[in-house]
């Protein structure tokens, strides 16, 4: 079936983000002296949080509690999130499908309190989806690589799973989308590994570098 419904990870693929959680993670490591790195950094990256802050903790043997660890974090992040700026072509894309009418969805790890505060600045941008799916919706059982939350966005969107374009920026978030039976396209971060996209049907370096019209959508010039 041709695509006819687009949704999209948050976090390094709308908005550049993950460097500023990149930034909070490493001043807490550094408070207990530890060292945060990219090692780490991808084994954590697209999860939801207490996910991540498990995996976190355990790998870097933190002296907190995973729930302790998110607490100090969202201390540092209430004010690094709201410097969030789109991404490259992020914007472009997005209203170009808008102005074609093709239905939008966004499906994030991150929880409800985080993406208020990271989108504050950008509510004329954001009204352009038709739906959000988050992390802690209770309709999204289990996380990230879990297929739920594209099948959920999928769902409000009134399509069908293989009609749905993923553009992920995470291998957890590639394999969700792929159990979710959807096409979709890897932007990930230069410091991941591509060999953890192995799946995804295409990966591009920018979100400037995609063609809609090799997929049947409206052709867009950036």
């Amino acid at each position: 079936m041709r695509i006819t419904h687009v949704i999209y990870d948050l976090d390094g693929l709308l908005l550049d983000t993950e460097r500023l959680y990149t930034e909070a993670t490493r001043d807490i490591a550094r408070r207990y002296g530890k060292t945060f790195d990219w090692s780490i950094k991808s084994l954590v990256i697209g999860k939801r949080a207490l996910d991540s802050a498990t995996i976190l903790t355990r790998s870097l043997e933190l002296p907190i509690t995973p729930a302790e660890y998110l607490n100090e974090r969202n201390e540092v992040l209430d004010r690094l999130l709201l410097q969030a700026e789109p991404q490259p072509g992020a914007v472009q894309l997005t209203e170009h499908l808008h102005r074609h009418r093709i239905p939008q969805a966004i499906a994030s790890s991150s929880d409800q309190r985080t993406f208020e505060i990271k989108t504050t600045r950008h509510r004329d941008w954001f009204s352009l989806f038709h739906c959000v799916v988050l992390g802690d919706d209770p309709a999204v059982v289990h996380g990230k690589p879990a297929p739920d939350i594209f099948l959920v966005a999928a769902s409000r969107l009134n399509a069908a799973p293989e009609q749905c374009l993923v553009f992920e920026d995470a291998p957890s978030g590639v394999q969700a989308a792929l159990a979710a039976g959807m096409q979709v396209i890897a932007v990930p971060d230069p410091n991941l590994d591509r060999r953890a996209f192995a799946g995804a049907d295409q990966i591009l370096n920018h979100l400037t570098e995609f063609d809609p019209s090799a997929l049947g959508l409206p052709p867009l010039i950036f």
